[in-house]
């Protein structure tokens, strides 16, 4: 009875060891069987019909959208734009480049769909934010940097 303890903590039951495929290595989707590959061309994704619909067409004004424009505004955007939008995030104020102020004239004369675009694709040194904001919360996020635009510039 005493050996059994002693013989069962030999055993590694933690899975540490697993086998799995180098970086360079071809992996298989099971031993002996076809290799993985990349998505065949023309592949679509079942949701993104629905998300190029979204970005083509822009919600209405609401206050709910400007409720969630501001939430997402706070998450994504305030470190380098500012609370304000006036480019003096804590990212920037750490030497980070600053961003233009949306105050700028050229950017008050910019479209909703200008930002939503910037946002979809990057500009500048600012990269692209596609794969971390939804096309609605874009959208939502533009028309709050709209409603930021129309508060004074305290930076004059």
């Amino acid at each position: 009875m005493l050996l059994i303890p002693a013989l069962l903590s030999a055993c590694d039951l933690s899975m540490a060891d697993q086998p799995r495929p180098d970086d360079q290595e071809m992996a298989t989707l099971w031993p002996g069987g076809p290799p993985r590959q990349a998505m065949p061309t023309g592949t679509v994704a079942l949701d993104e019909p629905a998300r190029d619909d979204a970005l083509r067409h822009p919600p209405a004004l609401t206050t709910a959208l400007l409720d969630r424009g501001q939430e997402r505004y706070a998450i994504y955007c305030s470190v380098c734009h500012g609370a304000r939008g006036e480019g003096d995030g804590p990212v920037v104020r750490r030497g980070f480049p600053p961003p233009p102020s949306y105050h700028d004239p050229r950017l008050k004369a910019a479209a909703p769909r200008y930002i939503v675009d910037v946002i979809t694709h990057g500009h500048g040194i600012m990269y692209s934010y596609a794969d971390r904001i939804e096309p609605a919360d874009r959208w939502a996020i533009a028309a709050y940097v709209k409603a930021l635009q129309r508060l004074p510039d305290a930076r004059r």
